[in-house]
Order: C-alpha cells, then sequence, then structure tokens
C-alpha cells in the first residue's frame, strides 16, 4: 500500500512540474519540428524520414542512416541537437524535481 501511495505522489508532482515547464516543452519540441522540416524539405526527404531525423538527432541517438547534405540543412540538424539536449534536460529536471517533491511529502 505504501508504494502505491508513493507512486501517487510522485505522479502528481510529476505533473505539476510538468505543467510549469509546459510552454517551454512545448516551444522546443515545436522549434524542433519547424527545424526538421525546413531540412527534409531542403533535402527532399518524405515527412515521415523528416520526424524520424528530427527526433533521432534531437535525443542525440544519431543512427546517421538519413544525414544532411546541405550547408543550410546541417546548420538546423545542429540546432535540433542543441535543442534536444535542452529538452532532456529539462526532462531530467522535472523528474528530478518530482522525486524531490515525493521525498518530502513521505517524511511530512
Amino acid at each position: 500500500m505504501a508504494n502505491r501511495q508513493t507512486r501517487l505522489i510522485f505522479f502528481k508532482a510529476l505533473y505539476q512540474q510538468v505543467l510549469v515547464v509546459w510552454p517551454i516543452l512545448s516551444g522546443i519540441i515545436m522549434v524542433m519540428v519547424a527545424c526538421g522540416l525546413l531540412v527534409g524539405w531542403i533535402e527532399g526527404w518524405r515527412v515521415t524520414d523528416t520526424l524520424y531525423f528530427t527526433f533521432v538527432t534531437g535525443l542525440t541517438i544519431g543512427y546517421g542512416d538519413l544525414t544532411p547534405k546541405h550547408f543550410s540543412s546541417r546548420i538546423f540538424a545542429i540546432v535540433i541537437g542543441f535543442c534536444g539536449i535542452i529538452l532532456t534536460g529539462l526532462v531530467a529536471a522535472v523528474s528530478v524535481e518530482a522525486l524531490r517533491s515525493t521525498v518530502i511529502d513521505r517524511k511530512s
């Protein structure tokens, strides 16, 4: 029962933290997708390949199966990568803050 209550506290805290940073998260995701669509348009890729490239690059996985050839699309790919690093950091920060709130709530 205690584990279930702890999970409930954690998910409530996580939801609250996501609501706080949602404008930033959604803005970063929109910048990533916009840059990705520009890369796909410049390179002549399909939309599905473009979105795949955007999130693989943004999550800094970088399989290398799709690579931009033009200089301008490479610049956009760098922007996608930086946005992905910021996005990953925000998600980690939100998770850590939710865990911290859970520990504080459990102690009180």
